[in-house]
């Protein structure tokens, strides 16, 4: 501890060790991330991760560079034209421009099913965790990138069991024709469940007669269990859980 106690007051200060350090660990732990993205074949992967943890790093050691030569090297010309560096505005505008990138990622599919908030939420996170390192601020770092990482690695896994055992339930369905509605409702009500939603298209444009219904299970019954009752409707030709 008394190492670190000494070492850290020096990685602080902006030197040639710090800032290769920063961009170091701003493209491991950014990769890092990315990669398990990357696994999953996800829109944004490694490289991508890595770009954006890098890019904010040097954002933020750039608006340090810049804050420091108008304090010392410049200061004589910074205070004539009355130039001055905000650190605060360089790192939000790093995060209004991963806002734009992420959201080019998220997409409804055909399903009425919205795809890539994840991966959006961890750009953005991605973003500030390079802030952070380029900032210096390592303890910040390290705990953002466990979380970061934890949330995209191990908590799905917890997400599913929740969800699983949730009384709500959203389907999307695919029947022949208009006519089908009445009776899946039917089949529905006749197992209990409450309707809270039916939106309904009968296939005008785009895909054929589908549907999206909302529901609220009774106690005891299971997504499982509503799933396979109504896939035994010969009407349906594709049913999803959303």
């Amino acid at each position: 501890m008394a190492f670190l106690d000494s070492l850290l007051p020096y990685l602080r200060e902006f030197n040639f060790a710090s800032t290769a350090l920063r961009l170091f660990l701003a493209v491991l732990f950014g990769g890092l991330v990315g990669l398990e993205r990357e696994q999953k074949r996800r829109p944004a992967g490694f490289r991508t991760y890595m770009l954006v943890c890098l890019g904010a790093a040097a954002t933020m050691l750039l608006s340090q560079y810049l804050d420091l030569l108008l304090s010392t090297r410049w200061a004589g010309v910074a205070t004539q034209v009355g130039a001055r560096v905000d650190v605060t505005r360089i790192g939000a505008n790093v995060i209004n421009g991963v806002g734009f990138l992420g959201a080019g990622t998220i997409l409804v599919t055909g399903h009425q099913e919205v795809k890539g908030l994840i991966t959006a939420a961890g750009l953005w996170a991605s973003a500030c965790m390079g802030l952070a390192i380029g900032a210096g601020f390592y303890e910040c770092m390290l705990a953002g990138f466990l979380f970061i990482f934890s949330s995209v690695k191990f908590f799905p896994s917890i997400e599913r069991v929740f969800l699983s055992r949730s009384r709500n339930l959203n389907l999307y369905l695919e029947f022949e024709g208009a006519q089908d509605v009445g009776l899946i409702l039917a089949k529905v009500k006749a197992m209990g469940l409450q309707v809270y939603d039916v939106d309904p298209d009968y296939g005008r444009e785009g895909p054929g007669p589908h549907a999206t219904l909302s529901l609220r299970l009774p106690k005891g019954m299971t997504h499982t269990q509503v799933t396979a009752a109504l896939s035994e409707l010969a009407c349906i030709h594709t049913l999803d859980a959303i």
